[in-house]
């Protein structure tokens, strides 16, 4: 078929903090790095199948079979959006720890299927990219969220007013508003973490999440950094998961202290999350976050430092372009 690339194609997908402190399951953002890849070839087969060749960076824990794996699934959706019924192999490179709240789910899927659509010049609607790369985080976390697998796809800060179909809201990000993310040496599987909220919310709790979440999004048009600080609280899911990480309470004072607008965990946890007015003021932070964590947990975590990445998941360099 013309204008469709034989070699094989390599997508990139950043990670993804979800949540955002007061925006549970609705607010997300993309950081620079780091993120997985997914390379896409065709396989010589006309069964309209996807399997999987190999995973790498994963210490042999991911499924191997494309029907139990989330860039598996998620390709293979796609492909049947598109009814093409040539066979696509795929390779994947883990450059996201596992259950870390970095929406590694979700950066396997995105890159899917920005691959798969690559390797097929299909340029399908951003909303088919969502409707599949979700498809594929439903297999790793037991439901759909969109609020990893929407920025993962689109980049920056973004509110999933609702999911199917996706109506997302981008938001503005002020100049110099710079993300910390630290990693604790742990594991939160994201279906043990959501068994602990429950299926109810007091009201008080759910009336001042609404206000939060509120003056959040009107503190970031305006950027006002005195009422971005104030709104970053979350008083529906953090409050029942800091069990979770051991020390949570002291990591966000420290944050706090160091110059940090507020700090949280980066969607189920363990990794956290910290806004900071600059740059400058990020540096201080991780430093003193990273310290926190290693009294508190134990280990040696990892730090990212990144402003919030106006681009999400996209061609790998020296892969053939759309």
């Amino acid at each position: 078929m013309p204008g469709i690339p034989v070699a094989p194609v390599t997508a990139f997908a950043p990670a993804t903090v979800s949540n955002v402190a007061c925006g549970f399951d609705v607010l997300g953002f993309a950081l620079e790095a780091p993120g997985d890849e997914v390379t896409a070839s065709f396989a010589g087969g006309r069964d309209g199948r996807v399997t999987i060749r190999e995973i790498s960076g994963d210490s042999g824990r991911l499924p191997r079979e494309a029907t139990r794996n989330t860039a598996g699934v998620a390709a293979q959706a796609l492909l049947e959006r598109l009814g093409d019924r040539r066979d696509v192999v795929l390779s994947i490179r883990k450059g996201l720890p596992l259950a870390s709240g970095l929406g590694g789910s979700a950066a396997s899927a995105a890159a899917a299927v920005v691959a798969i659509d690559a390797l097929f010049d299909a340029r399908a609607p951003i909303e088919t990219l969502i409707a599949c790369a979700l498809d594929g985080e439903r297999i790793a976390a037991g439901s759909a969220h969109p609020d990893n697998v929407v920025p993962a796809l689109c980049g920056g800060l973004v509110l999933v007013r609702a999911p199917n179909p996706p109506d997302v809201v981008r938001l503005p990000v002020p100049a110099g508003l710079t993300t910390v993310v630290v990693h604790p040496d742990l594991e939160i599987e994201t279906a043990r973490a959501r068994a602990m909220l429950g299926d109810t919310v007091p009201l008080a709790d759910a009336v001042r999440q609404w206000g939060n979440l509120g003056a959040l999004v009107d503190a970031l048009h305006r950027s006002d950094f005195a009422l971005i600080a104030r709104a970053l609280e979350d008083s529906i899911a953090e409050p029942r998961r800091a069990s979770l990480v051991p020390g949570l309470a002291g990591i966000k004072r420290a944050a706090i202290a160091a110059g940090a607008l507020g700090c949280g965990l980066s969607g189920s946890g363990p990794s956290l999350f910290a806004w900071c007015p600059s740059a400058e003021a990020a540096r201080a932070v991780a430093a003193a976050m990273t310290a926190a964590v290693r009294s508190a947990v134990g280990g040696e975590p990892r730090t990212y430092v990144s402003p919030i990445a106006a681009r999400g998941a996209r061609l790998a360099a020296g892969s053939a372009a759309r």
